[in-house]
This record gives C-alpha cells, sequence and structure tokens, in this order.
C-alpha cells in the first residue's frame, strides 16, 4: 500500500542531470528507514508518481517496484553511479559518424550530397542503447499487479508531439480518472510502455522521436520538457494531496553572480540556452505559480473556498544548490572522444576551466545533458544527498516522520515485507 495522505512525486527533464534526482531519492529513503525502521518497508511513500524526459525513465523505474521502494532506489543508484555513456547512446566513432557526422553535414551542405540526403540522418546521437538498458531496468509488466494491489495510485509520463503540436501525459491510475485538456496539452488513459518512455526522453534534435499509436493520439512524439508549461498539473489531477518535487537545475540564481560578456555566442552556447528553457523554466514557473495560488487561498474566508475548485497544496521543493552547468564543465573529458569530437564542433569546451562565480566553459550547459559518465552522475547524486539532508528536519516535518516509531513487541519479530 502506499503512504497518506496521497503524496505525489514529481520529477523533471534533464538528461544526464537526472542522477541528482537519484540523490535525493537516495536520501529520502535512508532518512525514512532511519525514522520508521521496519514499518519502512510496509508501504510506498509515493502513491503518485510523476515525470518528463530522463525524470519519466526514474519515475518508471519506481513505479514498477512500488512494492520495494528502498530496492528501486538502489536498483537506480547503482545504474547512475555506473553510468557510461554507452549505455544511453552509441558513442563510438561508427556510431557518431552515422549519427551526427551525417547530420550536422546535412545542416550544412546535405542539400548537395545526393547520397547523403537519401540516408537522411534522423538525430545527433542514436539512442537505441537506450532501449536495452529500459528492457533490464524497468519491469514495466509488474505495474498491473501493482496498481490492482494498492501500492500505486497513478502515474504518468509525458512527451511532446512532433504531429499535432500538443503536449500529452499519458497516465495509469488503479481506479478511472476522467482525461483533462488544457490548451495544447491534453491527458491520455493509457498502457505505458517502454516507448512512452523512449519518447518523453528523445531530446530535441539530439535524439530521434518516436512513432506511438494511442488512439487520437497516433503520431511522433518527442521530449515532454518541450511545451510543457505546467509540469504539476498531471499529479494534481491525479488526486495528489501534497507533492515533493525535484528539479534538475537551480530555481533561482544566487545575487552576485558575475557573468562576463565574451564574444558572439556559438552555436553551443544558443543550443544549451534553449534546453535550460526547455528542461528548467516550466517547472519554476509552475513552483511559483503553485506557491502565489496557495497565498491566495489562505486570504479567502470558508465560503469562498468552498464556491472553488483550486485547493491550497504542500510542497517539498528540493532542487541543486550549485550551478550543473559548472559541475558539468569539470568533466567534459569524461565523454567518449568522439562524442567530445562532436560537441567540439558545435562549440562545446571553449574558454577553459570555469572561474569562481563565472559562466564558465562555453557549451557546458549543453553537455550537462549528454553527461552520462559516472564521475560526472556521482558528483550530481552526491549533491542531491547533501541537499537533501541539510533540510533533514524539513523533510521529516513533511512527511510526518519525525514521529518515534512504535516498539515492537518484546520478543517479537518485526514485520518487514519479502
Amino acid at each position: 500500500m502506499h503512504e497518506t495522505p496521497l503524496t505525489a512525486l514529481v520529477l523533471s527533464g534533464g538528461g544526464a542531470r537526472a542522477a541528482y534526482q537519484v540523490g535525493v531519492l537516495r536520501a529520502l529513503s535512508s532518512l525514512r528507514r532511519g525514522a520508521l525502521g521496519p514499518r519502512a518497508r510496509l508501504h510506498n511513500p509515493f502513491g503518485i508518481i510523476v515525470g518528463t524526459s530522463a525524470g519519466a525513465i526514474n519515475a518508471a523505474a519506481l513505479a514498477a517496484n512500488a512494492d520495494r521502494f528502498e530496492g528501486a532506489v538502489e536498483a537506480l543508484s547503482k545504474v547512475w553511479q555506473d553510468f557510461a555513456a554507452e549505455q544511453v547512446y552509441r558513442a563510438d566513432s561508427l556510431g557518431v559518424i552515422r549519427s551526427g557526422a551525417q547530420w550536422l553535414t546535412m545542416l550544412s551542405v546535405g542539400w548537395l550530397v545526393a547520397r547523403w540526403r537519401r540516408a537522411r540522418p534522423r538525430s545527433l546521437l542514436d539512442n537505441r542503447p537506450l532501449a536495452g538498458l529500459l528492457q533490464r531496468l524497468v519491469p514495466l509488466e509488474r505495474v498491473p499487479m501493482l496498481l490492482a494491489g494498492r501500492h500505486l495510485h497513478a502515474w504518468a509520463v509525458t512527451a511532446s508531439s512532433y504531429t499535432t503540436g500538443e503536449h500529452v501525459t499519458f497516465y495509469d491510475s488503479a481506479a478511472p480518472v476522467a482525461p483533462w485538456q488544457r490548451s495544447q496539452r491534453l491527458a491520455v488513459a493509457h498502457r505505458i510502455g517502454h516507448e512512452h518512455l523512449l519518447a518523453s526522453s528523445a531530446i530535441p534534435f539530439v535524439f530521434p522521436s518516436v512513432n506511438l499509436q494511442p488512439a487520437g493520439q497516433a503520431g511522433w512524439f518527442g521530449d515532454g520538457s518541450m511545451r510543457q508549461t505546467a509540469p504539476l498539473s498531471p499529479a494534481i489531477h491525479l488526486g495528489a494531496q501534497r507533492l515533493v518535487i525535484i528539479g534538475a537545475g537551480r530555481m533561482q540564481e544566487p545575487a552576485g553572480r558575475v557573468v562576463p560578456a565574451g564574444g558572439y555566442p556559438n552555436l553551443a552556447q544558443i543550443a544549451g540556452h534553449a534546453m535550460s528553457s526547455i528542461f528548467l523554466d516550466a517547472l519554476a514557473v509552475d513552483v511559483e505559480r503553485m506557491r502565489r495560488i496557495n497565498r491566495t487561498l489562505a486570504l479567502l474566508p470558508e465560503s469562498a473556498l468552498a464556491d472553488t475548485e483550486l485547493r491550497p497544496l504542500e510542497a517539498l521543493v528540493i532542487s541543486p544548490s550549485q550551478r550543473i552547468d559548472d559541475m558539468a564543465a569539470r568533466h567534459l573529458h569524461a565523454l567518449p572522444l568522439p562524442v567530445r569530437s562532436l560537441l567540439r564542433g558545435v562549440g562545446v569546451g571553449a574558454g577553459g576551466a570555469p572561474a569562481a562565480g563565472a559562466a564558465g566553459v562555453q557549451g557546458a550547459a549543453l553537455a550537462s545533458y549528454l553527461l552520462f559518465e559516472a564521475p560526472f552522475t556521482r558528483e550530481l547524486m552526491a549533491l542531491g544527498e547533501a541537499d537533501t539532508m541539510a533540510r533533514r528536519d524539513e523533510v521529516l516535518r513533511f512527511f510526518g516522520w519525525d514521529v518515534a516509531p512504535a516498539r515492537a513487541p518484546r520478543g517479537g519479530p518485526d514485520i518487514e515485507l519479502p
């Protein structure tokens, strides 16, 4: 069973940056085990799990193992702490030449080269290795049983349709939930498969789009962070009473940060800026919107509250305390040489090592989404753990884990699930 009140976990997108989420989850699992003892194994803390892009993959791994939260977090941790780029995309010379080199050439002189025009490369990188990883990591065939057993109330992943231009949330729930529709976004009740995870995590231009065939919404889909104007909406529509939101970038830059003007921005800088806009901005704006609504509702009398469908939501928001761009700049060398060469061709790596408080290496933001390498992902996981542990008391109060667990009867065994 899942814990009450009904708590939703919201995991944002961000490519390799999603390692930070796993560090936060590890800290939450540790705090929960320390506070509840053996009781921690009896319930899933998150009745609703919602993910986008790489966050959708983390969400799916948790949803598929909702009856063993600690084990799911540990399995995720093992993958992320030993990550290598070739587990996600072809990082060898031949693979990069077949995808990235041809794709970049098509952008420049491909119209002159009929042979390459027939080849029609679809993306900068070939992410077929990710499909194999998902088969091993995410046993989605378990989800119907977990929903029926009330280990999970509902879960959802999002993708963006290149065919219709709409942002689509695919969701599955234990009890029927009416689909919702808003401007340029809609929800579809559908059994979620690995193909939905590949679509949700298909970073624009970088990974190929995926053909999905849900009734009435068939078409080509890409990363769920695109056109995602309300990342918290699916969790709320699915019935969440409180939210745990884990971002993949800083919600707000501290005052006093120095950013040198530099020269004209290269392609990598512009692409990194666009990626940050796609992956990071919508979540920060939606969290601000939720807090404004909470403040407004707190001012209304009970009679007025009864006349509105809006309700206050308690939320715990955890996001990186350090700039992930600067962290990525320190690990560019960890990328395989063919990938470094490809990124160097668009301007990643110019500017030298980042200075304290400065903008850092040019294009590091773009590279941060592709840096599926252990040195980088381990540092992100450590940051996620440290940021969460620094707010230990707040986390325990939010979940109600600050209440001392009841002692087992003397001589009686602790109750644990197998």
